[in-house]
C-alpha cells in the first residue's frame, strides 16, 4: 500500500471515529433533554396536585409516559399515575366519567348502585357518605364507567380497566402449574372477611390459616375468584391453588369499585 493509500485510509478511520462520536453524544444529549423533560413534568404534576387539582396532575403523568424512554422514569410515573387515577374514582370529582344523580322518593343507595351498576361502597366514599342513609333531591356523583379486570398469568398482574382506560396494575399472585383457568368469567359473589372451607374443615376468618385474607370475589367458575392473603410474601408468584390472590389492601380496593357481574379475563 502506498503512501497516498495510507493517508487515505487513516482519513477515513478519523471520519468514522468522529461520526461514532457525535452520534453517541447525540444520544446522550436526546437522553438527557428527555429526563429533564421529565423530571418538569413531574414537577408540574406536583405543583398541580399540590393544589388538589388532580386532572392536571393526571394529564402531567400521561405526558411523561408518552414520551418516555426509561423504564424508572415510567415505572414511577405508571405507579404515579394509578394512584391519581385512584383518587380520581374515589372523590367527588366530576368526569366524563362520571354523572349526577338526583335521589328519588324510594331510592336506596342499593338500588341506585344496581341501577348504575356500581357499588354502595363507592357511592359513599365519592360522596363522603357515613351511613346509608339518603333523601330525595340528594345529588350523588356516581362513577359510570365500566370496570374489568385482565389477569396476566405470565407476568403476575392484574389490570384494571374503566371503559377502554387503564387505571391500575397490581401484582397478584396466580395458580401453582399454571392451575389458574384461562377465558372469560364475570364477579358472582363478593364476601368480606370469608371463612375458609378447606376440605370440610372451616377455617373462620382472622386466622393466621385463611388463606382467602380479608375479601372474597367469586368467579361465575366454582370454586376460583380474587381473594386476599395471609401471606403477602407469596405476591408475585405462581404458588396458589388456582385462585387470584392479592394483597389485603389491594382486595378491599377492588372490592369497593367492582360491581357483581364485572368481566374477568385471565389470559396466559
Amino acid at each position: 500500500m502506498n503512501k497516498k493509500n495510507i493517508i487515505l485510509l487513516a482519513i477515513i478511520i478519523m471520519l468514522i471515529v468522529f461520526i461514532t462520536f457525535l452520534s453517541k453524544k447525540g444520544k446522550v444529549s436526546l437522553k438527557t433533554q428527555a429526563v429533564a423533560s421529565a423530571s418538569g413534568l413531574f414537577e408540574t404534576a406536583k405543583k398541580a396536585d399540590s393544589k388538589g387539582d388532580l386532572l392536571e396532575t393526571k394529564k402531567a403523568y400521561q405526558r411523561i409516559l408518552s414520551t418516555a424512554t426509561d423504564n424508572k422514569i415510567i415505572t414511577k410515573a405508571q405507579s404515579a399515575l394509578s394512584d391519581v387515577n385512584m383518587r380520581i374514582i374515589f372523590s367527588s370529582l366530576e368526569t366524563d366519567s362520571t354523572l349526577v344523580y338526583e335521589v328519588l322518593p324510594k331510592d336506596s343507595l342499593q338500588k341506585i348502585a344496581n341501577k348504575f351498576k356500581t357499588t354502595v361502597a363507592l357511592i359513599k366514599r365519592s360522596n363522603n357518605l357515613s351511613t346509608d342513609t339518603i333523601r330525595p333531591g340528594q345529588h350523588l356523583r356516581l362513577w359510570k364507567g365500566k370496570f374489568s379486570c385482565i389477569v396476566d398469568k405470565s407476568q403476575n398482574i392484574l389490570t384494571l380497566k374503566s371503559d377502554d382506560e387503564v387505571v391500575k396494575v397490581y401484582r397478584v399472585a396466580t395458580g401453582k402449574n399454571n392451575s389458574t383457568p384461562v377465558g372469560k368469567f364475570s364477579i358472582t359473589s363478593k364476601l368480606e372477611n370469608p371463612v375458609w372451607y378447606k376440605q370440610g374443615a372451616v377455617v373462620l376468618p382472622g386466622s393466621p390459616d385463611n388463606i382467602l385474607g380479608s375479601r372474597w370475589l367469586g368467579f361465575s367458575l366454582a370454586g376460583y375468584g380474587i381473594h386476599g392473603t395471609t401471606d403477602p410474601q407469596s405476591i408475585g408468584r405462581q404458588v396458589t391453588a388456582g385462585c387470584v390472590r392479592m394483597s389485603n389492601s389491594d382486595v378491599e380496593e377492588l372490592f369497593d369499585i367492582l360491581p357483581l357481574g364485572t368481566e374477568v379475563t385471565v389470559i396466559d
